[in-house]
């Protein structure tokens, strides 16, 4: 009987150690994502000499939106490999214009999926607001 309360004692002690962890882990990887799909934004604006709009969103970082105006500039494969879902499986938000004078935003909507939230349902920009 002691060993198996031992047992549950650490092992209660290791879950509450660990899984902070992994929600800071979660709130890493999307801020990687979203700095990922920031650059390639920004390469398609190069390319293209604007970004895309709102109907095209980060599809147009894999496919060349039909309406676009220079379509010889648009580079062969796109601009990302595969269009990452965020840490809780959703896709990333895509929004023209951005806010405070942003040209875009790529964000997350967090580990509860709606907008604001705090904590681990925060929603993840790029600058860490």
């Amino acid at each position: 009987m002691v060993v198996i309360f031992i047992i549950g004692l650490l092992a209660t002690v290791v879950l509450i150690n660990v899984l902070p962890s992994q929600d800071k882990a979660m709130r890493v990887k999307a801020l990687g994502d979203i700095a990922t799909l920031g650059q390639a934004m920004e390469m398609y604006r190069l390319d293209n000499m604007t970004y895309p709009g709102v109907g095209e969103g980060l599809a147009a970082l894999r496919t060349p939106p039909a309406n676009l105006a220079l379509p010889q500039n648009y580079r062969a494969g796109g601009y990302v490999k595969d269009l990452p879902s965020d840490p809780w499986g959703r896709p990333y938000q895509f929004v023209v214009p951005g806010q405070a004078g942003h040209p875009f935003e790529i964000f997350s909507l967090g580990a509860d999926g709606k907008p604001g939230g705090e904590g681990n349902d925060a929603d993840i920009y790029a600058d860490k607001r």
